[in-house]
Formats: structure tokens, sequence, C-alpha cells
């Protein structure tokens, strides 16, 4: 292959990763977020707004404050932010500092993060008040081909990183699923 072939090559890849990548913005999803244990049962719908990903250059300064294991440090990063969209449940709506989306087998992953925690599930309280550390919430999407399926939401979280991996711990012992998430379009 001659270097014009594989300049032409190139520019091919990158223009479609830039058309992909505006595809990508302004997108709504539903869902419904579902509690099930002994103690609790609730569903609550859910939407996820994103008006567009996380830069690489934002996305390496929150790395840099995990690697620090400084949870402070990356609640001021994160705040620091501009918003990429919202995470509304029922009608509180709470600003998304971090969205990033990975490919998958079968279609992609999509990370949300807030700077603030969405709602303090647990705590051994009706009206549960917030914990120190507790102070972001984090939302997945798993989604198929089609973009739908399911996820997670842990509404008031901490998070660290341990042995290469991000890891949660959340404020209530109630996991939150997200169920019947769905790709509305987009928003005008």
């Amino acid at each position: 292959m001659d270097v014009t072939t594989t300049t032409k090559t190139i520019l091919g890849v990158l223009l479609a990763a830039a058309s992909l990548s505006a595809q990508d913005a302004n997108l709504t999803f539903t869902a419904t977020a579902t509690i099930s244990s002994p103690a609790k049962k609730a569903s609550l719908p859910v939407t996820v707004h994103i008006d567009r990903f996380i830069a690489d250059a934002d996305r390496d300064k929150l790395k840099v404050a995990l690697l620090a294991h400084d949870q402070s440090a990356l609640k001021k990063q994160l705040a620091s932010l501009p918003d990429l969209g919202s995470i509304t449940v029922v009608e509180k709506q709470t600003p998304i500092k971090y969205a990033y989306a990975r490919p998958t087998a079968s279609g992609r992953l999509i990370t949300v993060v807030t700077a603030q925690p969405v709602y303090f599930l647990g705590g051994g309280e009706k009206n549960a008040k917030p914990k120190a550390g507790y102070d972001l919430a984090l939302a997945l999407l798993v989604l198929d081909g089609s973009d739908s399926g399911d996820g997670e939401l842990d509404p008031a979280v901490k998070v660290k990183l341990e042995n290469g991996a991000i890891v949660t711990d959340g404020y209530g012992s109630e996991k939150v699923r997200l169920v019947k998430v769905v790709k509305v379009g987009k928003v005008q």
C-alpha cells in the first residue's frame, strides 16, 4: 500500500469515527429503576440524556485523580467539567459530568457519572441523609445493537481504583437495576 492510499484509508477511518461520534451526540434513553429486596420494592422512571461524550483530555484528568486515590480531587475535577447531559429520576434532574461509550460484542456500554448524588437510597431511614464521601452517582447502560437493554444505577456512590479497575461503594445495600432501557431518539 502506498503513502497516498494509506493516508486516504486513515482519513476515511477518522471521518467515519467523527461521523459515528456526531451520531452519538444528543441521545436520550428512558428506563425503569427497580429495587427489589426483602425490605423494599419500588420502581421509578429514569431518563438519561447525553448531549455529548467526554473529551479525551477531560477523561485523562479524571484518571489522574482516580490513580491518586483521592475521592475529593475526583469530585472537584468532575464538578469543574462542563455538563454533558442529565439523569432525571422522577422530576429531579442531576447534571452528568462524565459520559463515555465503549463498544461491546453485541452493542455498547455507556457509563455516566454525576458530580453529586442523585438520591440517598437506604441508610436505615425513610428520608436518608448524606454520608461523607458518597458524593457521586453512576449509571451503566448495557445496550444491544439497537440501543436497548438494561443496566444499573448507583444513586450515591464512592468511586476508587483498585488493581487497575474502577470499584464503587454504594451508599445503601439496595441494588438499583435499570430495566427496559430504550433509546427514544434525538432531542431537537
